[in-house]
């Protein structure tokens, strides 16, 4: 079977595509015929050696496909069954514990191949409306939006939510807002993109490049009442304008690091004066991402995939995401 591997310390040029045996199950795991993956911003530190691994890492954290294989301990899979990965295999329940956040394509082989052999309790089922493909897009974006939103921000009807640019998590935000009947504010430096982010149902639009200063935009579209809710992907550089257009008792969840880790104005009288709740947000557990596919299939939700490649361009993949060139979801396909 075919398997993506990187050699360290890592860089696109350290993808190697190789062929490998094709993996038979412990009594408690299953084999599963990768169909796609799809890449995440983690991946992507992962891949430039950001994040070191060991040598010969197979990277890739979302995946779903088919049950080919089932051990003889497992009772809860049958061959056939679609599922998808769950990025913390080991953290089923319950809040996070150190011992429990053992990361897929990181701390143990990842999706970037045809086949796996993983812990039955490492996978849930697929949303019923939606194709593999649209699956794969789930575990890591789709679950870390639903978490920000709904696990830690406990999101109602009428409040407001901002979202920054047009990734995946932000997306999946976006819609998952909407599907709570929320009012969605995005925010992108491309024309383009805002007009996309329209039409997935953003009630306002503020383009941060012609407004470096976009929280008072943010504000003036709130009648200067602040948003309830935002999701912070952008990290050092943006992190002070969505402390500004917070709401009295607003919630941030703190989610990616995309413009900088570090912020290089002192803002903490404005967080504890406004009364800020921060949420730091990376994924969620089992429990979690069952409770998303049950929502997921009542509203409807549709992945929003934007490009599609096949595993042997693995690295020409990871170069399209950091220019920038997506919109939602990079798929990674397996055959």
């Amino acid at each position: 079977m075919r398997q993506i591997q990187i050699t360290s310390p890592g860089g696109l040029e350290n993808l190697s595509l190789c062929e490998v045996e094709r993996p038979r199950p412990k009594p408690n795991e299953v084999v599963v015929k990768i169909a796609a993956s799809s890449l995440n911003y983690h991946d992507l530190m992962v891949a430039l050696g950001l994040i070191p691994t060991d040598d010969k890492r197979v990277p890739l954290s979302d995946a779903a496909g088919e049950v080919v294989e089932v051990g003889s301990e497992v009772l809860e899979w049958r061959t056939g069954d679609h599922v998808m990965s769950v990025c913390f295999p080991n953290w089923q329940s319950g809040p996070p514990r150190a011992d429990l956040l053992s990361f897929i394509g990181d701390h143990q082989d990842g999706y970037a191949t045809e086949y796996i052999a993983i812990p039955a309790t490492a996978l849930t089922r697929i949303p019923g409306n939606l194709n593999l493909t649209e699956a794969a897009t789930l575990p890591c974006a789709g679950l870390t939006a639903w978490r920000a939103l709904v696990d830690e921000g406990n999101l109602e009807a009428g409040q407001t939510v901002l979202v920054q640019g047009s990734g995946g998590v932000s997306v999946f935000a976006l819609q998952i807002a909407k599907s709570l009947g929320a009012r969605v504010i995005a925010t992108s430096s491309s024309a383009e993109k805002l007009e996309k982010l329209s039409a997935l149902g953003a009630d306002e639009l503020v383009n941060y490049k012609e407004n470096p200063q976009w929280g008072r935009e943010v504000l003036a579209k709130t009648g200067n009442e602040g948003v309830d809710h935002i999701v912070e992907v952008g990290g050092g550089g943006t992190f002070g304008e969505s402390v500004r257009c917070a709401k009295l008792g607003g919630h941030i969840a703190l989610i990616g690091v995309l413009s900088g880790p570090a912020v290089s104005e002192i803002i903490l009288p404005r967080i504890f004066l406004k009364q800020i709740r921060l949420s730091g947000i990376a994924m969620a557990n089992r429990q979690s991402q069952v409770e998303m596919i049950k929502h997921i299939e009542e509203v409807g939700i549709n992945p929003v995939i934007s490009d599609h490649f096949d595993l042997a361009k693995l690295a020409e993949a990871f170069q399209h995401q950091i220019d920038n060139k997506h919109f939602g979801k990079i798929s990674i396909t397996m055959e």
